[in-house]
């Protein structure tokens, strides 16, 4: 499977999408060891908006690694800095 994080040595069992959000808000916090609060204000949403989008990618991420499912980072609402394109992917083909 290209494009895809997926386990080794033992069959795929399906695959889970985790959103560009969901996996900075996992990099912000866990891999550069930001507090919520400067975590949200990068991402420019409220410290609630940013625990839901954190929570929400974590179980996301253990749920994969827990039932052998490839991991697929894409879609979701977000803008790259000094660009002005907005990627879009709504859950549920909208």
């Amino acid at each position: 499977m290209i494009g895809a994080f997926v386990p080794e040595g033992m069959p795929i069992s399906g695959e889970v999408f985790l959103s560009v959000e969901g996996m900075e808000a996992i990099r912000l916090t866990d891999f550069e060891s930001l507090d919520q609060d400067s975590a949200a204000k990068m991402m420019e949403v409220s410290r609630q908006t940013y625990g839901r989008i954190l929570s929400e990618a974590r179980s996301i991420v253990a749920g994969a690694l827990v039932t052998g499912k490839a991991l697929r980072i894409k879609g979701g609402m977000y803008e790259f800095r000094g660009q002005r394109r907005r990627r879009c992917r709504r859950r549920g083909g909208r």
